[in-house]
């Protein structure tokens, strides 16, 4: 399992690469530039995804209790002190911006999204330092 989370860690510090090289961009070049807006919105749904699936394969190999929502698997987490609770906090609520980016419910907020550029890009480096922190103590 080790070897797994490595190689998604590595992917999800790939996927943040590519979405920091998109911060020099202004929010209009975002609105007027599909391919540029397609790109940030792709990223960002790669790099989420790849939270969800290593965090599915600690409480599966943990065998702790089954998530029910994606915010959930950040507060098991949390439960499990993987993650420092203010941080999961904060972080569990861009697994709902997940499902938005993934399903479309609604046009995707333009505001929502340059703010996860610009903003949250940092919470997926905590989410990598704490899981590799946790996968060096434990295999």
């Amino acid at each position: 399992m080790r070897e797994e989370i490595y190689s998604k860690l590595e992917d999800l510090k790939k996927y943040v690469q590519f979405l920091r090289s998109y911060q020099s961009h202004r929010k209009e070049e975002l609105r007027e530039n599909y391919t540029l807006r397609g790109a940030v919105e792709r990223y960002l749904q790669l790099a989420l995804e790849c939270t969800l699936d290593i965090g599915e394969m600690i409480i599966s190999k943990e065998g702790l209790r089954k998530p029910e929502s994606y915010r959930e698997v950040i507060e098991i987490l949390d439960e499990e002190g993987i993650l420092p609770r203010e941080f999961a906090e904060r972080f569990s609520p861009s697994m709902g911006f997940r499902n938005i980016l993934v399903h479309r419910y609604a046009e995707v907020d333009l505001d929502e999204l340059y703010q996860h550029l610009q903003d949250n890009l940092r919470d997926f480096d905590t989410f990598a330092k704490c899981v590799a922190k946790y996968v060096e103590g434990k295999y």
